[in-house]
């Protein structure tokens, strides 16, 4: 589906979708703005809507009503960014169903509008809601890990689907600085540059690059956010950053 909204429909998906019998979709794995009235209009059917819980139980029967008419399953962003998609597609392979994958542009790629080059990004991860601090010393690990070769780290923000509720770009430093404080490695500082993202996509995109403390300070506006902690930086990225302070 693209980064934003339903515009971002490629016009390949546009006429694939169009040529299905069947036509379901998923939005939890991020936030973006579906107007569904506007999108089954569009391809000319209904959307049958699903949830993380539904897709999962529900697979099988995808793949039946796919062995035996063209069925299509809407995904936000890239198809792949998460293991769900990948293993509807594993399954259908092994039932020997055809399977058609149409890409589209991802936060993954998009966030190099920043001037950040995509080969000097490290291991992605994502900070969610939780109360279990070790869940929240992931990211903290993987920021340390990917410092120490001198690589950017992508922060993704978590979303609950079922209570639309996403994580801010506020929330995230706060939980950062949190384990920070408990780890006392100085990994996290608050003086450190970060890169702060809102709505990559739309057109009231925000960028913000400064210290962590001036971006905790900053009202992003609505979500999806996401956060960039950069590593070494080549002078092209330096002063492509200067142009979002």
């Amino acid at each position: 589906m693209g980064l934003f909204d339903e515009s971002d429909l490629s016009i390949k998906g546009l006429n694939t979708l169009k040529s299905c019998v069947k036509v379901y979709a998923e939005f939890y794995t991020n936030p973006i703005e579906i107007n569904k009235q506007k999108l089954e209009k569009l391809i000319g059917k209904a959307i049958i809507f699903l949830n993380r819980t539904e897709l999962e139980t529900n697979s099988n029967e995808i793949l039946e009503n796919a062995k035996k008419e063209k069925v299509a399953l809407l995904v936000p962003g890239d198809c792949f960014t998460a293991t769900t998609h990948i293993s509807l597609k594993l399954q259908a392979q092994k039932e020997n169903i055809n399977v058609k994958v149409i890409h589209n542009s991802s936060i993954i790629t998009a966030v190099c509008e920043t001037g950040l080059q995509i080969y000097k990004f490290g291991r992605i991860v994502t900070l969610v809601f939780s109360d279990d601090e070790s869940l929240i010393e992931t990211p903290y690990n993987v920021i340390k890990e990917n410092f120490s070769r001198g690589l950017h780290t992508l922060l993704l923000l978590d979303y609950k689907f079922e209570e639309k509720k996403s994580m801010t770009i506020n929330e995230g430093i706060h939980y950062l600085l949190k384990i920070e404080n408990k780890r006392k490695e100085g990994v996290i500082k608050k003086e450190m540059l970060g890169v702060g993202i809102a709505r990559m996509g739309s057109d009231n995109f925000i960028i913000k690059s400064d210290k962590l403390n001036m971006l905790m300070n900053i009202n992003f506006g609505s979500t999806p956010h996401c956060i960039i902690i950069p590593g070494n930086l080549h002078f092209l990225e330096k002063e492509s950053l200067e142009f979002y302070n």
